[in-house]
């Protein structure tokens, strides 16, 4: 595959490849299990390699409303910080993750989770995590490195159906693993499609400072599309949600200050009165000179809809950094900050 000069690791070659993470996610934890009776689960991680929770509890909570016979509910918390929460000590079970292994507030949480005898499962490629993992003699996931310069935001799909697999064995959800594989096959038949409607969408946002709106329900998705177009196309970007912005981000386009584009993440299927504020809100937008792209999410299954949007925002970030001439793989300045501290 022809590498574009500008992108120099072949980003495009890994967001190609990523409907496959989740077959090899799946496998890579077949093995895993935790004894312990659960009442949550808590996940800790950093940027690339925490967005895979925020998209799980969509999945999860989709999945008990389906099984209407199933009383069962797994909260699911996250923490991103040096510490953990209080919900960590509560019956939970707690899930390290870290791509690199390395994530100094992950490894700090870590530390605290091993002090206080509580049950966790380690996740990560490597680093200091794994050989914790092995010292203390906790259950590890070691997750691939497919690419050299491959990056924790790039594996959502490995980290998703890895924690899906720790809790199918668990008992704490039901096993929906063969449905993951197929939907994760019908992604790929439709990656030439989504890759081009990507880069379409890619030079409308061009010279814009872009606004990600999403349902309540899909907020994870609206905010790792804004992350995306952070770390790919080195550009400030922003998101909020349907109803909560009309109550008060709205107004601030009464005097914007920016060239904005809002982005507008339209699930069909949602409530009908939610939908009309995505058609009133544009309209108002609009009135404010402010343009706007209503995007439709894919039909479908939530996971689905979820990965196949997400994957849209993969390609249009990508042509976004391309657009901007900015090689999309490196994120030189949080390398730099973290030698900085």
């Amino acid at each position: 595959m022809e590498t574009n000069k500008i992108d120099k690791s072949n980003l495009r070659r890994v967001i190609l490849d990523g409907a496959n993470q989740f077959k090899q996610g799946l496998e890579i934890a077949k093995d895993i299990k935790v004894e312990g009776v659960f009442k949550s689960v808590t996940l800790s991680g950093m940027g690339g390699s925490a967005l895979p929770g925020n998209v799980l509890r969509v999945f999860i909570n989709d999945l008990f409303k389906r099984n209407s016979g199933d009383k069962r509910r797994l909260a699911i918390y996250q923490n991103r910080f040096y510490s953990l929460p209080p919900e960590a000590y509560e019956e939970s079970l707690n899930i390290i993750c870290s791509f690199s292994g390395n994530t100094e507030e992950t490894v700090a949480s870590f530390e605290e989770a091993i002090e206080n005898n509580l049950v966790c499962v380690g996740i990560s490629s490597g680093g200091k995590i794994e050989q914790m993992c092995k010292e203390y003699g906790i259950p590890h996931v070691k997750l691939p490195i497919p690419y050299e310069n491959f990056q924790p935001r790039m594996a959502i799909g490995y980290f998703f159906v890895a924690i899906f697999q720790i809790l199918v064995n668990a008992g704490l959800v039901d096993d929906a693993t063969d449905e993951l594989v197929l939907m994760a096959e019908n992604l790929k038949e439709e990656t030439e499609k989504i890759e081009e409607v990507g880069r379409r969408l890619a030079e409308k946002i061009k010279g814009k400072t872009p606004i990600i709106y999403s349902s309540t329900k899909f907020k994870p998705v609206a905010m790792i599309w804004k992350i995306k177009i952070n770390e790919n196309a080195k550009t400030p970007a922003f998101w909020n949600f349907f109803p909560e912005l009309n109550h008060n981000e709205m107004v601030g386009f009464t005097n914007p200050q920016a060239n904005f584009i809002a982005l507008m993440l339209k699930d069909i299927e949602d409530e009908a009165q939610n939908q009309k504020r995505f058609d009133v809100t544009a309209e108002v937008l609009r009135g404010k000179n402010v343009s706007v792209e209503v995007i439709e999410m894919e039909k479908g299954s939530v996971f689905y809809k979820i990965f196949a949007t997400l994957y849209l925002g993969d390609w249009m970030s990508y042509y976004l950094a391309l657009e901007y001439g900015q090689d999309p793989t490196p994120v030189d300045m949080v390398e730099n900050f973290k030698k900085m501290l």
